[in-house]
C-alpha cells in the first residue's frame, strides 16, 4: 500500500487507495505514525510520498533521507507556522518505512525560464494534484487550486511548464497578492509582508456576497492566462471551492471544467510514490533521486 500526505494550508490529509483521512494542522502537532492505521495496517505501508511548506531546497523528488532542513531554504516566509506538518514529516522519516519528499516549484524547478521572474511558483502538494488530474485528463492541462489560496499550473505533455503562487495574481478565501495598501501598511509597521499575505484574501477585502464571484473570476483569468502557452489545453479545477466555483469558471471561459474534489493532492501523492518506488524515472518533468 502506498500513502500520499497533503501539508495543506490548514489541514493534512492522508489517502491511499482505501481510503482517506484530515486532521488540522493543530492536531498533527501530536501525530503519531500509528495514525496510518486508520488507512490500512502499518505492515502493509511500502511507501509514502509527501509535501511540505514551500519545498524550495529541492527540485526532484527526493528520499527524505537525502533532503536537508527538510526540503526548505528557510521556514521564513509566506505561510502560518504552526508545527504540524513538521511533526508529521519527523514521524514519517523515522519510521522506517521508504518515503519521497515532493519538491515545490522555484528557480531550480526545470520549468520555463520566463516563470522564474517570480523566486516561487508553487508548493509540492500541487504536484500530486497535477499527476491526479493528469491520470483521468491526460498530458495538456491547466489546474487551478482553489480554496484558502488560489494557485494554477500548466502540463504540457506531460510536463510542468510553469505555476502561478498565490502571493503573484488570484486570491483565495485567505491568502493573496499584496496590494498598494497592504504595501502602505507593512511600510507604516502595522503589519509584516507574511500578515499581509495572510489578509489579502476575499475573506477580508470584499463583502461575502461578491467572494466566491472574485475567487471564481480570478481562477478564470489565471486558466485564461496559462491558455496562451497551451490553447488546446484541457481546464480542471481542485481545492476546496472547486465545486462552489465552476459553473462561474465554465462562464468566463466558455469551455467544460472538470472539478476535482480536495483530497485531489493526497491521492496524487499516493500515486507518485506507487509509480516511483516501481521504477518510474520522472513525474511531469521532475527527476528523482533515491
Amino acid at each position: 500500500m502506498f500513502i500520499g500526505i497533503d501539508h495543506g494550508t490548514t489541514a493534512m490529509r492522508f489517502a491511499c487507495e482505501l481510503g482517506e483521512f484530515k486532521i488540522s494542522r493543530e492536531e498533527a502537532t501530536s501525530f503519531s505514525f500509528s495514525y496510518l492505521s486508520k488507512l490500512c495496517p502499518i505492515s502493509d505501508i511500502k511507501g509514502i510520498a509527501l509535501s511540505y511548506s514551500m519545498g524550495d531546497n529541492i527540485s526532484k523528488i527526493t528520499s527524505i533521507h537525502k533532503v536537508k532542513n527538510r526540503g526548505l531554504v528557510s521556514r521564513e516566509g509566506a505561510g502560518k507556522h504552526i508545527g504540524g506538518g513538521t511533526q508529521v514529516f519527523d514521524e514519517v522519516a523515522k519510521s522506517g518505512v521508504p518515503a519521497l519528499v515532493i519538491p515545490g516549484l522555484h528557480r531550480n524547478s526545470p520549468t520555463d525560464p520566463r516563470f522564474k521572474v517570480y523566486s516561487h511558483q508553487s508548493s509540492p502538494e500541487k504536484i500530486g494534484i497535477a499527476y491526479e488530474i493528469c491520470h483521468t485528463l491526460g498530458d495538456n492541462v491547466i489546474i487551478s487550486d482553489v480554496s484558502s489560496n488560489t494557485v494554477t499550473l500548466l502540463v504540457s505533455n506531460g510536463i510542468i511548464i510553469g505555476a502561478f503562487d498565490a502571493c503573484i495574481f488570484a486570491p483565495g478565501t485567505r491568502h493573496g497578492a499584496i496590494d498598494v495598501n497592504a504595501i502602505r501598511k507593512i511600510d507604516a509597521g502595522g503589519w509584516t509582508a507574511n500578515e499581509a499575505f495572510q489578509h489579502a484574501g476575499v475573506d477580508f477585502s470584499m463583502p461575502a456576497e461578491e467572494r466566491m464571484n472574485t475567487v471564481a473570476m480570478f481562477a478564470a483569468m489565471e486558466c485564461a492566462a496559462m491558455l496562451v502557452l497551451n490553447p488546446d489545453a484541457q481546464i480542471a479545477l481542485a481545492g476546496t471551492l472547486a465545486p462552489t466555483i465552476a459553473n462561474a469558471v465554465e462562464a468566463h471561459l466558455n469551455r467544460k471544467v472538470a472539478v476535482y474534489d480536495e483530497w485531489c493532492a493526497s491521492r496524487g501523492l499516493a500515486r507518485i510514490a506507487q509509480d516511483v518506488f516501481s521504477g518510474t524515472p520522472q513525474i511531469l518533468g521532475l527527476g528523482v533521486d533515491l
